[in-house]
């Protein structure tokens, strides 16, 4: 496989221009599930910059997570942080009734939480499936169900949005490539791909929209290994038409724009951005 623009800086660098951003969440309430890193603090925060009040999840890193909180307090909405390991039943419903105490509802959930365990399949063992599966897959399950079971009891609510409540499950571009060596985390993202769209289809009469997002290469803490060195990163190039890598930025702004009445006709869709990973770019020159 070849670069498809050998002139392409082989550098990292920066995703889209920063702009300011509108207050098209104002007066929302949202729970970002594992969001003291990556994705889910880049996006916790931008919803707060959006004016939206925000839960920040965690399960590891209070520190880190009480930081984003008091980050996103610092713009004037309102922020606390929750532990809460969302492959558990009891401890997502006490989160989600506390948030309903403290802030009233809930309009969007970010279900972002997820891990990685990675194996040979012939060496995966049964604990490395389960581990990412019930993180991946039934924790957002948990946190969807009662995230609608909200949605239902209060319905519409016309001067705070247009739908009756957003669920934003995060993917990956592994709902659709496959990934030897991580069976389970393709499952798992298989999964959300069906759930996201059997329940999106379920709610829809009920104004409750609900869709995906599935990032391909961003710059995480969770994958390192694949950017921190250039020549890591010329390889991952390879796999990427648009020659950068993302930005967790790049997945916080079109959740924001997703969670936005500016979408309210989207449902049951998965939107990927990756920068082009899914036009199999290795079919360039030997298609």
């Amino acid at each position: 496989m070849t670069v498809n623009n050998p002139g392409a800086p082989t550098e990292p660098r920066s995703g889209a221009p920063v702009v300011e951003p509108r207050q098209v969440l104002r007066g929302q309430k949202a729970l970002v599930t594992g969001a003291n890193s990556g994705i889910g603090k880049a996006t916790a925060i931008a919803l707060g910059q959006a004016g939206a009040d925000v839960v920040v999840n965690y399960v590891t890193g209070e520190d880190s997570a009480e930081a984003v909180a008091e980050e996103i307090r610092r713009g004037g909405v309102r922020s606390y942080a929750h532990c809460a390991d969302v492959s558990n039943e009891d401890q997502v419903k006490a989160m989600f009734a506390r948030m309903v105490a403290e802030l009233g509802t809930v309009d969007i959930l970010i279900n972002n939480a997820g891990r990685q365990k990675d194996a040979r399949f012939v060496d995966m063992t049964l604990a490395d499936w389960n581990a990412v599966i019930s993180v991946n897959l039934t924790g957002q399950f948990l946190c969807a169900r009662e995230a609608v079971r909200e949605f239902l009891r209060r319905g519409v609510v016309p001067s705070v949005s247009c739908a009756a409540g957003k669920v934003i499950c995060m993917s990956s571009v592994h709902e659709r490539i496959p990934w030897g060596g991580h069976a389970n985390y393709a499952a798992s993202k298989g999964g959300i791909m069906m759930m996201m769209k059997s329940i999106a289809q379920e709610f829809a009469p009920h104004r409750i929209r609900i869709n995906s997002i599935a990032p391909g290469a961003i710059r995480t803490p969770i994958n390192t290994a694949a950017w921190s060195t250039p020549e890591a990163y010329r390889s991952l190039m390879m796999l990427v038409p648009y020659n950068r890598i993302g930005e967790p930025e790049d997945i916080a702004r079109t959740a924001v724009w997703l969670a936005s009445d500016e979408a309210d006709y989207l449902v049951g869709a998965t939107l990927f951005v990756d920068g082009g990973m899914t036009l199999y770019p290795g079919f360039t020159e030997n298609g």
